[in-house]
């Protein structure tokens, strides 16, 4: 539950974040302190013509200085090349609901703004319910491994094979040992 409560603040905090991100010139304003500076198509004096145009935010972490995320599609990119072209590096790794516009920002409609705005929330939603069960899968198989280490070491149990976390059960028992020695407990 603490996950859950933390991702969807996290969520709402890019959402809102973000919101304002329409706008090429506040997408411009987060590479003020892009750590590329020479020989390279990134840097800071080509980033109104490269990484802003392409959807990107700088988002800077102390390990990794040159995170740029698009803010609406949410895809990360870090490890910038000196030849690499933002727009090119972007659209070959996701399909962008914005780098996909055939109109600019400002002549779209009410109702096309809704339904990109829609879109966005969309891959926000999606992309925080991904990271939701992916933690709650870690923290299953963490809590297995302690409960196995626990009867092992404290009972002499010997572990059934194990069964995957997506699969019937009683699809796995047709021959196995544990199996049939519970068959026969049953009876």
């Amino acid at each position: 539950m603490e996950m859950l409560l933390k991702e969807s603040g996290l969520a709402s905090k890019l959402l809102s974040d973000f919101k304002d991100m329409y706008e090429y010139e506040n997408r411009l304003k987060t590479f003020a302190k892009w750590p590329f500076v020479e020989n390279c198509k990134c840097t800071p004096e080509n980033v109104s013509l490269k990484m802003a145009k392409a959807g990107f935010v700088h988002c800077p972490s102390e390990n990794e200085p040159d995170v740029a995320k698009c803010f609406f599609c949410l895809i990360e990119l870090e490890g910038w090349e000196p030849n690499d072209d933002p727009w090119e590096e972007h659209t070959k790794r996701h399909s962008c609901g914005f780098l996909s516009l055939t109109k600019h920002f400002d002549d779209l409609t009410m109702e096309e703004y809704y339904m990109l705005e829609m879109t966005r929330l969309r891959t926000l939603v999606y992309k925080t319910g991904q990271s939701i069960i992916r933690a709650f899968e870690e923290e299953v198989t963490a809590t297995r491994q302690r409960l196995v280490e626990n009867f092992v070491s404290k009972h002499q149990y010997t572990l059934p094979p194990p069964v995957p976390l997506h699969a019937d059960p009683s699809d796995q028992c047709s021959e196995s040992s544990y199996c049939q020695s519970k068959k026969l407990q049953e009876k």
